[in-house]
């Protein structure tokens, strides 16, 4: 809306402009008027043009520059410490102890004085409002990042006193937004596991409830994504996520709003592959809606 009225206020600036302008300097000459005021109506857009790529390049420029800025930021962030006697998690449980997290530049805390507990082989549900933690409780639990106060302990252990490699085999995730590399299906799908043959991840995408969607590309699963028009829904897109999940084949699994994107043929799909995903697992599902769960 900025853009359109931007652009209508230039350019249409000159349609009353110019004529005023003209009448005035010629001092109520209408022929001169007229012969000028055609040579204004072609070179008055030509200006407008120009003024028009100004502004596109300035507002590339100040993308660029937040882009820039951001990954800066990221660039700079220095590692989490490992530990210096690693330890091994003894099973599948979570716990939160009295665990505090604030945000760097927030005063208010995300998470105050937590404690709950997800027993091996169960499943927990967070469910509430937008901005009460949830998220950022299921991001301390791969170390995304350290608790100021508390502990988070996995297998009975404190996350950070198991070496990073170790805890990230321990947990599989599926986020609210999905990201897919701008690879072929496989390849996507293989990233959680790169050891494990095709015949895996095909099972593991046929687990995901994926068949519908593989059918209708070109290349089934080895069409890439991305390109010459292949996209996929906000469902499908949780589906090939939910079967990257399945063959990492993780004891812990996180589903961050995993249905949040989905139409309600896409969700019923998605609950289908959460019901295979799950069994026998430790399970800490987020959720606007109990329906959901």
């Amino acid at each position: 809306t900025g853009y359109t009225i931007f652009l209508t206020c230039i350019n249409g600036a000159f349609a009353l402009l110019v004529p005023a302008a003209l009448l005035l300097a010629s001092g109520g000459n209408v022929l001169a008027v007229l012969v000028n005021f055609i040579f204004y109506i072609l070179f008055a857009p030509a200006c407008g043009g120009m003024i028009n790529r100004i502004m596109y390049a300035s507002d590339s420029i100040n993308q660029t520059q937040e882009a820039m800025f951001k990954l800066n930021r990221i660039l700079a962030e220095k590692p989490l410490p490992e530990a210096a006697a690693p330890k091994s998690p003894q099973g599948a449980s979570v716990e939160f102890r009295d665990v505090s997290f604030t945000y760097p530049g927030m005063e208010t805390p995300a998470l105050s004085h937590v404690s709950f507990s997800v027993a091996e082989n169960s499943t927990v549900a967070l469910v509430g409002p937008s901005g009460g933690g949830k998220t950022t409780a299921a991001s301390l639990i791969p170390r995304f990042w350290d608790t100021q106060e508390g502990a988070l302990l996995v297998g009975g252990v404190d996350v950070q006193e198991i070496a990073s490699d170790t805890l990230m085999e321990q947990v599989a995730f599926v986020f609210q937004d999905t990201k897919l590399f701008k690879k072929s299906l496989y390849e996507n799908i293989h990233s959680s596991r790169p050891d494990a043959a095709r015949e895996e991840v095909l099972a593991a995408a046929h687990a995901a409830q994926c068949d519908d969607i593989l059918a209708k590309l070109p290349q089934g699963i080895d069409t890439v994504v991305g390109t010459k028009g292949v996209y996929l829904a906000g469902g499908e897109a949780q589906r090939i996520a939910l079967s990257r999940a399945m063959l990492k084949n993780a004891p812990i699994i996180v589903l961050d709003e995993a249905t949040a994107f989905a139409d309600p043929e896409n969700e019923h799909q998605i609950q289908k592959a959460f019901e295979e995903l799950t069994r026998g697992k430790t399970v800490l599902m987020i959720a606007h809606r109990l329906s959901t769960i």
